[in-house]
């Protein structure tokens, strides 16, 4: 083995170092809406607009504009297709601490590939720009699908083995609406007799479970006749409510109920004094029905 050779193979590896970040969408307008996404809804997309400078700086292979999507295929990270669209996926196997982090370098990879070709994303991207670097902020333009055809270029879906693996990801899809009555609420069908109002709450994390303290302690926490408040997700530093509906109405039927829940939460939210001992309780009981999702 030669010097140079032997040299190479035992010099020590630089190791990338991970951070962990409880709130990676922190600062985006859209907050709630993004960990909505990224943890709760399965076929949605929305544009994203880059910073004037990158759009200059990745121009060699011309105008590419970018897709934020729910999921892609396998769980890709990104994906450069051969029109020269680019998707960005948020559902994925592998991430590292700072999921704003994974998916700027996301990004920035896949508007360093050629169009059709695969995009390389490291497991561990290390230090560097994230989310909130890269876009030109402000609400999501959100479009809800009922399939994954939207993944798809016109000469992609013709192919049959495409069309058979289409089949199998739609089918994994379960019924979902986004909910008008508050921002970054969802309506889904899990079963035939049982569905899920769960809506993303913006508040900070104390702020918002002391509301929700107050409103149990009160009764005040259910939608109405015949549903029940299933415990909450704690997912990316905010807290998401969710609540068992029967499964025969639709999403729209939930507007309502909703929108009486969210004015009732507003209002108990603007409360400042210490709970009281039923607040407490309350609030010990619906800490231990949480679970923190990452």
């Amino acid at each position: 083995m030669s010097k140079r050779r032997k040299s190479r193979e035992t010099a020590p590896k630089t190791k990338v170092r991970d951070i962990f970040v409880a709130r990676p969408f922190e600062g985006l307008a859209d907050e709630p809406e993004w960990v909505a996404l990224r943890e709760l809804v399965p076929a949605a997309s929305a544009p994203l607009t880059l910073k004037p400078e990158l759009v200059e700086e990745f121009s060699e292979f011309g105008a590419r504009p970018i897709t934020l999507s729910t999921v892609l295929p396998m769980a890709w990270p990104a994906m450069a297709r051969a029109d020269g669209q680019i998707f960005i996926g948020l559902q994925r196997h592998v991430q590292s601490g700072d999921v704003s982090r994974d998916l700027a370098v996301a990004i920035l990879n896949a508007l360093g590939t050629a169009p059709g070709n695969t995009v390389a994303v490291p497991a561990l991207p290390g230090e560097g720009p994230r989310l909130q670097d890269l876009l030109v902020d402000g609400p999501l333009e959100i479009t809800m699908h009922e399939g994954f055809e939207y993944w798809l270029d016109a000469e992609q879906i013709q192919d049959a083995n495409v069309k058979a693996s289409l089949e199998r990801a739609n089918a994994s899809i379960y019924p979902t609406v986004r909910l008008a009555a508050a921002k970054s609420a969802y309506w889904c069908r899990v079963a035939p007799d049982k569905s899920h109002v769960r809506w993303v709450l913006s508040d900070p994390e104390d702020d918002a479970l002391d509301a929700l303290a107050r409103l149990s302690a009160a009764g005040e926490l259910l939608l109405g006749e015949d549903t029940k408040f299933a415990g909450m997700f704690r997912a990316h530093g905010l807290l998401v409510p969710v609540w068992d509906v029967p499964g025969g109405p639709e999403g729209a039927d939930f507007e309502e109920p909703l929108a009486a829940f969210a004015k009732r939460y507003a209002d108990t939210l603007a409360i400042t004094e210490p709970l009281d001992a039923a607040g407490r309780r309350a609030k010990q009981g619906l800490i231990g029905r949480q679970l923190t999702l990452r």
